[in-house]
């Protein structure tokens, strides 16, 4: 998306506790990170910090491999040693809170910060918590299942944040949000179009690679996009209809 949001118009009524702490929670991990030239414990030596990274997210990392047989993947680095081995079933939520570099991090957290205090708001902090965990786990199974055999691992937050997106086209799309266009001309842009151009986008990308796989390679999981922002716009159809339904019995009894 050639553009950068900024902030949404919408009035949140109490503070966003559980969207500043999923941010402080990414990048506190990030920093402690070998991915981070802060984690000093992981060495200074160029290649003592490249295995520790290696290690580090085949540790904690979403390999589909080994979300669907059990075995261990084997890394494509010469490092001594083997990385410690995780239960797959946990890296399904470890994986979303790790990020590559600062500027993968940076990207997730701008877009969990301008719209995640809105859908926060809108569903209440725990069906946030839940939704934002669920459409992330179900991003990273999804796009697992798109090759169930591949031995890369999956890390970041953009499923589970794609899944905020999916959400708030559902629950606040009349908003309209401050986006840098091309990344130096501020506009306001209705919330509608701009979340709807990111899916837009993402599955066209998706398309365009699940079709045209050796077109160029690419390290973004598209398929944990698409799949995310649709449960999280599926979870939150399913809230609203819930509360809806729950609000007109009360309406009929008082």
């Amino acid at each position: 998306m050639a553009g950068i949001p900024l902030s949404d118009d919408y009035p949140v009524r109490r503070v966003p506790a559980v969207t500043y702490l999923l941010i402080a929670a990414n990048v506190a991990v990030y920093l402690a990170s070998p991915m981070s030239l802060m984690a000093l414990w992981y060495g200074g030596g160029l290649g003592e910090r490249i295995c520790a990274v290696d290690h580090y997210i085949f540790r904690w990392g979403a390999v589909p491999v080994e979300l669907f047989t059990g075995r261990q993947a084997a890394s494509p680095t010469p490092c001594p040693g083997e990385p410690a081995a995780t239960a797959p079933w946990l890296t399904v939520f470890t994986s979303m809170f790790l990020h590559g570099d600062a500027l993968h991090l940076l990207s997730n957290m701008v877009y969990l910060f301008v719209f995640g205090p809105v859908v926060e708001d809108r569903l209440g902090r725990v069906r946030y918590t839940g939704l934002y965990l669920v459409s992330g786990a179900l991003a990273t199974l999804a796009f697992a299942l798109t090759d169930p055999a591949a031995e890369v691992p999956l890390v970041g937050a953009s499923g589970a944040i794609s899944g905020v997106l999916g959400a708030y086209l559902v629950v606040q799309f009349r908003s309209r949000v401050i986006t840098l266009v091309f990344f130096v001309l501020p506009v306001r842009l209705p919330g509608w179009a701009l979340v709807g151009t990111y899916f837009v986008l993402q599955y066209v990308l998706y398309v365009s690679v699940s079709l045209y796989p050796g077109a160029g390679e690419t390290s973004v999981a598209y398929a944990a996009h698409v799949y995310g922002f649709v449960a999280g716009a599926a979870m939150a159809l399913l809230v609203h209809r819930i509360r809806w339904r729950a609000g007109t019995r009360l309406s009929d009894v008082y």
